[in-house]
């Protein structure tokens, strides 16, 4: 059995993007009483990750204003209408040196809690693998853990979808994690946006 790793693991929030396809700033949108993005920012803090990054892009100071009071750091994405691959090499660059590894989290997956992001590090310190996935009844989806020894393939990478790329690259080295099918569920159309407010409505019920 692996010697348990110790180190920091860091955490980056993606919240940079537009929102076209719902049609407002989704990372804004209130659930359970708080803006999507600081309960995504939130849940990494509490899962011990150190430090947050957030990558912010799209209505940046409004996200600021959602976040006042939270330890984190903000990393800027000028570029954010390019996609979600620059807001990974961004907020990879900002991991300090004595970082372990990296979890990504998104920001408009708000099922995901706390301890669903502890775990995925605390599976990574059980074992040797580079890479942790977080598997919802068969689909990967973030969190996502990435050893420090696989920061440089995001960085050689180009176009979108550079994150399932090191995964498949690595595939036959990670370790899966399973995760309740029904927290994959992300904010994408208005459609989701209700039946988010439903859930949250029912849970506090």
């Amino acid at each position: 059995m692996p010697t348990e790793r110790a180190g920091p693991v860091a955490g980056i929030v993606l919240a940079a993007g537009a929102s076209s396809r719902l049609g407002r700033n989704k990372i804004l949108l209130e659930l359970g009483g708080q803006p999507v993005v600081r309960r995504a920012v939130t849940a990494a803090i509490d899962a011990g990750l150190s430090p947050v990054l957030v990558v912010l892009g799209f209505e940046v100071d409004r996200a600021r204003d959602a976040l006042v009071g939270l330890p984190y750091e903000p990393v800027l994405n000028p570029d954010h209408h390019a996609g979600i691959n620059r807001s990974v090499q961004l907020g990879l660059a900002r991991v300090p040196p004595d970082a372990a590894a990296a979890v990504i989290v998104l920001a408009d997956m708000p099922l995901v809690t706390a301890g669903m992001i502890a775990s995925v590090v605390e599976r990574y310190r059980e074992s040797d693998a580079p890479l942790v996935v977080s598997d919802y009844g068969g689909v990967r989806a973030p969190p996502t853990l990435y050893d420090r020894s696989l920061f440089g393939e995001f960085t050689a990478s180009e176009g979108e979808g550079c994150g399932r790329h090191v995964v498949r690259r690595h595939r036959h080295e990670a370790v899966a994690l399973e995760m309740p099918p029904d927290a994959l569920l992300d904010l994408d159309v208005p459609e989701d946006y209700e039946r988010l407010k439903m859930h949250f409505t029912e849970a506090v019920g």
